[in-house]
């Protein structure tokens, strides 16, 4: 099991964005839908560092901050004492996001290949969710693309080996989670955060995902 050493220097949401009904596709959305949709979760005048209309914590905007040492660049890491991940820059620097990570003993930290990338991605529970929550089994067949879907705009398939955890790094409609513990297993991101990030992380890059349990001090 992984432990949250000190690996990156630093640099709960309140409300969610208001978003209105999807609509959604039948199959694979079209580019135009998803240029719709993605129009649809950014703020006017997006700035990825300071616009913030869910409200969300100021400390999980997104920030360049620098890295230690060593870290392999294109790397993701993810703390989740402090709900942050970062994703190592050349240079020796990281972008910072604010996360919100899985409830109670289902987050599963290790190591892990993103070895699937998605825009816009379809969402099926798996049984042992559907037991959990049996809301869920309105998906049981899966849930259509759109800004109301629960992975949201982007997903970062996380696999050990070539096997699926179904663990993912993905957008969500419920950006007041953001910073709190929400989800069964997956780390959450802001939907115009991870639409940002997407394009700079590559198919085989690595995710640590750190424990919950360890403690740290940062560093300025």
């Amino acid at each position: 099991m992984l432990t949250r050493r000190h690996f990156i220097a630093t640099g709960a949401a309140l409300f969610s964005a208001s978003i209105s009904n999807p609509v959604f596709a039948n199959s694979w959305p079209t580019a135009s839908q998803k240029a719709a949709w993605d129009a649809q979760v950014t703020p006017a005048s997006f700035d990825l560092e300071t616009s913030n209309p869910w409200g969300v914590q100021p400390r999980f905007l997104p920030r360049r901050v620098e890295a230690r040492a060593g870290l392999t660049p294109g790397d993701i890491h993810v703390d989740a004492v402090a709900r942050y991940l970062y994703h190592i820059e050349e240079g020796g620097t990281a972008m910072r996001y604010g996360v919100a990570i899985a409830r109670g003993n289902l987050y599963e930290p290790g190591t892990y290949t993103i070895r699937r990338k998605v825009e816009w991605p379809h969402w099926t529970p798996t049984k042992s969710m559907i037991e959990r929550n049996p809301e869920y089994a309105e998906f049981e067949n899966g849930q259509e693309p759109g800004p109301r879907n629960a992975l949201g705009s982007r997903a970062l398939y996380l696999f050990v080996g070539q096997r699926d955890t179904y663990l993912r790094i993905h957008g969500t409609p419920q950006a007041r989670s953001i910073g709190g513990r929400a989800s069964s297993g997956c780390v959450r991101m802001v939907m115009a955060h991870i639409n940002e990030l997407y394009p700079r992380v590559a198919i085989g890059a690595t995710a640590f995902l750190y424990s919950a349990e360890d403690s740290v001090t940062a560093r300025s």
